[in-house]
């Protein structure tokens, strides 16, 4: 059995409660955490943002992706670009403007799919699904799907290697809360599923171990008549979470967290009224990420914490350094310009250490680094 080493104590000119009423000498706020936001943390309050360096040599770094760049277009997920990696989680992004000609099935994990842009037909061993932007889907380990585009898709691919997804606990919040599992769709054996079946050959790329297989059969194997169970496919869209908000006290990221699996956590950042009360922190504090990489992919809106930052674009923060927002929207929080988010971003959590794709290091902006300089 393992303990904490716990010991509460208060040092100094402090705010007795985290991120709120602030020292008028240290408003700048540092949490440092263990286990990302579940574990013991302290608060730091300093005179100066603990994102003040004026420079940065080595490789670990904040760092930006334009995935608006990338312009590989394919018809299969397997050849999606790589953008970051690690044993337990592999984070692609796919671009499909045409009917995908084979089935795909994942033999290394669960899939989760975030629609970015576009929609189309969804067909898999337990019905058809009509995606949109905006919308998750899981798809389990082993499923056989395929996707008919209606017009170009931009898909956020992240794996859950050799895991499953699963929803994360909602303790005294109850089982309603952020969204009711009565939300979630799971595909239909309707007519267009039915209408799609066909005695023409169709083949199944299989990816186990990161290497692709090819089996080939006589007929359609989508062929299911109808099913019954627990394990499915399932989808929601960001637009029915309903995040948890405080008017007094700024919730870390881990209260809007979305799906689970073992080595990391997926949340949703969605548009949600900012804290009204005078003391409150109206902007993310700043912290250390010292036990897990951090990756956001903004979809869409206006993101209050970041500087020219638009949709299609990734921001990876490894563990090891400490961030926050940028000093106008640190600044424009203390001002209470904003009322409202209207940001929806999907972040990755991880506990092991990313690898970035090859492909990823073309489309980076190797300025981010700078961007925490005041000018």
């Amino acid at each position: 059995m393992r303990k904490w080493i716990r010991f509460p104590h208060k040092e100094g000119k402090i705010s007795r409660q985290a991120h709120a009423d602030f020292p008028e000498s240290a408003i700048y706020e540092r949490e440092l955490g263990r286990s990302g936001f579940f574990g013991p943390s302290s608060h730091m309050h300093h005179k100066h943002p603990p994102t003040g360096w004026s420079q940065w040599e080595g490789p670990l770094r904040p760092r930006l992706f334009n995935l608006n760049n990338l312009g590989q277009m394919a018809t299969s997920p397997w050849q999606a670009t790589t953008v970051l990696y690690n044993a337990h989680c592999k984070y692609r992004f796919w671009q499909c403007d045409k009917a995908m000609e084979t089935l795909a099935r994942n033999a290394d994990g669960d899939d989760l799919l975030f629609i970015h842009e576009g929609g189309g037909e969804f067909f898999c061993d337990y019905g058809h699904l009509t995606l949109v932007a905006g919308d998750y889907v899981v798809i389990p380990r082993g499923t056989m799907w395929r996707l008919d585009p209606d017009t170009t898709m931009q898909i956020l691919i992240i794996e859950a290697t050799n895991d499953s997804y699963q929803l994360p606990e909602k303790g005294l919040l109850g089982e309603q809360a952020i969204f009711d599992q009565a939300m979630l769709d799971v595909p239909a054996i309707d007519d267009a599923f039915k209408n799609q079946q066909s005695e023409t050959p169709w083949s199944v790329e299989i990816k186990r171990n990161s290497q692709v297989s090819v089996v080939t059969f006589p007929y359609n194997p989508l062929d299911a008549i109808g099913w019954h169970g627990e394990l499915s496919v399932a989808r929601i869209n960001w637009r029915d979470i309903r995040p948890l908000m405080s008017h007094r006290y700024h919730l870390p990221p881990s209260a809007h967290t979305t799906f689970v699996a073992s080595r990391f956590v997926v949340c949703t950042f969605v548009p949600r009224p900012i804290e009204s009360d005078p003391g409150a922190l109206k902007v993310p504090f700043y912290h250390n990420n010292d036990d897990f990489d951090e990756v956001l992919f903004y979809h869409a809106g206006d993101f209050f914490s970041r500087d020219n930052i638009d949709k299609g674009m990734v921001t990876f923060h490894p563990a090891g350094f400490t961030h926050g927002p940028h000093p106008k929207a640190f600044q424009a929080g203390r001002e209470y310009k904003k009322k409202f988010t209207d940001e929806v971003a999907v972040m990755l959590d991880t506990r092991d250490a990313l690898e970035v794709g090859e492909v990823a290091t073309e489309v980076e902006d190797t300025n981010y680094v700078n961007s925490w300089q005041v000018k």
